[in-house]
């Protein structure tokens, strides 16, 4: 392997800044050529490392996974270019994987905090309302700066999806949450919810499908992000199928907030939401789906630029990561194609780069 990585073509260090080239050295950028060394030439158009910030390493259908099995999802997500994760909730331990070089680096929310019997079995920490703050300090203080919350799920007595939390109970625990200095998302699909969370100071909501016209204002003029997972939006039909007999009226709103999710999505956005790429990923996802999520933002309404600094350059700034920047970790995907015209060329890297380190690509 030679001493230094000569990374050449278009390097895409912001939504709207690039130059001609840049070196890697002991792994880190530079943007000054090496006095001495064998030298490797990589060229074509570069981005960070994409990032998937709603991603599960650890977990399948059936809840924790053993580490061959986490290890496998996280090389699936790295040869996808995911090179950050924010793990939206996990059972296993998987923080193994911050001593492997090879593998993508993970910021954990700790462990789903769900309501009791509201949920998928073997995913969370079920607790009653009375626990909730305890459990959501306990999770601060396990994760890596985040709490992930159950916002609502099939209220079997309703017959159709319901919050699972009293809002005054969410007020005090996502306070909790911030004094332990961790911030708060939660999965939340209907409409009910997601004014109770922002109520209650949330910093951030997973799939949101149940957005309205009150709620994107509420969200867009408190800055509360979203993460819409729209490749998982996309199985709602076979989630809603089963149930059509036994709770129609949950069928039937799994169905509406599907068949409206682009235009959702697009309102959101044009309100100014915050909006981050995420997969969902694990449980019952395959990983390394980061660029199909970027084209179903576009095809909700985003440029290719938007979709592209969704799943790069933003939400690195909102999960408090570097890009592409001098002294920092060479974390890059290098394409063939320019993916400001096509999005879709994020779907085969040609080269991709972690910690210095050439990992994966074609």
């Amino acid at each position: 392997m030679a001493d230094v990585l000569h990374v050449t073509g278009e390097v895409l260090i912001s939504e709207h800044e690039s130059v001609p080239e840049l070196w890697v050295i002991d792994g880190v950028v530079s943007f000054t050529p090496p006095t001495s060394g064998d030298v490797e030439t990589v060229s074509g158009f570069v981005l960070p490392g994409f990032v998937d910030a709603h991603c599960h390493v650890g977990l399948d259908a059936h809840g924790a996974v053993d580490d061959a099995t986490s290890e496998a999802q996280a090389v699936a997500d790295r040869d996808a270019g995911t090179l950050l994760i924010r793990d939206a909730g996990s059972p296993a331990d998987t923080r193994w994987i911050d001593e492997r070089d090879d593998l993508p680096k993970i910021i954990r929310a700790g462990r789903h905090i769900a309501r009791t019997k509201r949920y998928i079995r073997n995913f969370a920490h079920e607790v009653e309302p009375e626990q909730l703050v305890s459990r959501v300090r306990a999770e601060a203080r396990a994760g890596d700066g985040w709490v992930k919350l159950v916002g609502d799920w099939i209220d079997r007595g309703v017959g159709d999806l319901a919050p699972c939390w009293p809002r005054e109970v969410l007020v005090e625990a996502i306070a909790a949450a911030h004094e332990e200095g961790a911030r708060v998302t939660a999965h939340c699909f209907g409409e009910e919810s997601l004014a109770d969370f922002a109520a209650a100071g949330t910093d951030c909501i997973e799939h949101a499908t149940g957005l309205v016209p009150e709620t994107i204002s509420t969200f867009a003029e408190r800055g509360i992000a979203i993460v819409p997972t729209l490749v998982n939006i996309e199985t709602f039909p076979q989630i809603a199928a089963p149930a059509a007999d036994k709770f129609p009226d949950y069928a039937r709103h799994m169905l509406q907030l599907h068949e409206r999710r682009f235009e959702t999505i697009a309102a959101a956005h044009d309100a100014g939401v915050p909006i981050y790429v995420g997969t969902d990923a694990g449980g019952s996802l395959p990983h390394g789906l980061v660029a199909q999520e970027m084209e179903l933002l576009v095809r909700a309404g985003f440029s290719t630029q938007e979709a592209l600094a969704a799943g790069t350059w933003s939400s690195r700034t909102w999960l408090g990561r570097p890009a592409i920047a001098e002294g920092e970790d060479a974390d890059l995907v290098v394409l063939a194609e320019d993916p400001r015209e096509d999005v879709r060329a994020c779907g085969t890297p040609e080269h991709v780069i972690l910690r210095g380190r050439r990992v994966g690509g074609r």
